[in-house]
């Protein structure tokens, strides 16, 4: 199962908005067949290995691995759990059961009628931990927030800026944590910031140091501030707007939502109709603390380092112990989850 879930992290960022799956067929405590998830629409994990077997006679005397249990409707693809039973697999493992109601216990039903031993919740914590963005999004209705943002010495995520000052971004970090930032980009449905750091940054929000496909961008813009000249409006990267207000003339590419009463909450409700699955939050102190006030956050990786800065914006009051501890070439990351 450790080989089904190390295959399943290969899909990461590139299968929303389906789950995270890998697997592994044995004959005679042999790997002949492996697969996995490896983009939406595409076929799935266990058909995958099946597909790689190569003396598909094996397949009547082995035993299946899947991190997740396989589906049983018509989607893009046929049920993978008819597959199975078809190719008269007569024993299957699985670590996770699926929380998406067209599967939910549906597909592990199928393959019991038909005879199949199964067995279920085999590395069960690591598998549901691998997959924690599809079932915080189908158990919570709405998408798994990771927090971030980097910090100086002295905690200051920012220096207060005037209009003479360089415009610039001043960099906390060093070049290696802006490339760990740009692959986390990568991973995740959507990235997310507030208007107010549009403003200072003028950001680009891509992740134009990594590989892959870059994610869709939401502004919290409750009145409509967004400048006509951000980068935001000079590329064809889907952005979406979230505002009290109708913004006129949005470019190609560029959606709004109105939402009222307007808050973080119905903010992620409407994410959640949207179908996206993540967000990563990178700014700025007020929407960071915004999702900390109102417990709607579900990861947090924060950067520090040794630099330090006169005065500047305080970084967000976060009474959490880290549950992992990573160090890039100086810059020290604590990432904690809720």
């Amino acid at each position: 199962m450790q080989r089904c879930i190390k295959l399943a992290e290969k899909g990461l960022g590139k299968t929303f908005p389906n789950p995270l799956v890998g697997s592994v067929i044995v004959y005679k405590d042999n790997i002949i067949g492996e697969g996995w998830h490896q983009k939406a629409g595409s076929s799935h994990a266990e058909v995958n290995a099946m597909s790689n077997v190569q003396n598909k006679e094996f397949l009547s005397k082995s035993t299946l691995y899947v991190s997740l249990e396989p589906c049983n409707h018509f989607g893009k693809t046929p049920p993978c759990s008819d597959l199975i039973i078809k190719n008269k697999i007569p024993r299957v493992v699985i670590a996770s059961t699926d929380s998406n109601p067209l599967v939910a216990g549906k597909g592990i039903e199928k393959l019991k009628k038909a005879g199949c031993e199964v067995l279920i919740g085999v590395l069960k914590k690591e598998a549901d931990f691998l997959n924690r963005r599809f079932f915080t999004f189908h158990n919570l209705k709405r998408p798994y927030i990771i927090l971030k943002w980097a910090q100086t010495k002295n905690n200051f995520i920012a220096p207060i800026k005037k209009k003479t000052d360089n415009p610039e971004i001043f960099w906390i970090t060093n070049n290696r944590s802006k490339q760990r930032v740009h692959k986390w980009r990568s991973e995740e449905a959507a990235i997310l910031v507030g208007v107010q750091t549009v403003i200072n940054d003028n950001p680009e929000l891509t992740n134009r140091d990594w590989t892959g496909k870059n994610p869709i961008r939401i502004v919290i813009d409750p009145n409509g501030r967004t400048p006509k000249d951000s980068k935001l409006f000079q590329d064809n990267i889907p952005t979406l707007f979230f505002t009290k207000d109708p913004i006129k003339l949005l470019p190609n590419k560029k959606e709004q939502k109105i939402v009222s009463p307007f808050s973080i909450k119905n903010i992620l409700k409407e994410c959640y109709k949207l179908k996206i699955q993540s967000i990563i939050v990178e700014g700025g102190l007020r929407t960071l603390e915004s999702f900390i006030k109102n417990n709607l956050w579900d990861e947090a990786r924060v950067f520090k380092t040794d630099k330090k800065i006169k005065t500047g914006i305080l970084a967000p009051e976060f009474k959490k112990n880290s549950s992992r501890t990573e160090i890039y070439e100086g810059d020290i990351l604590d990432v904690y989850f809720n």
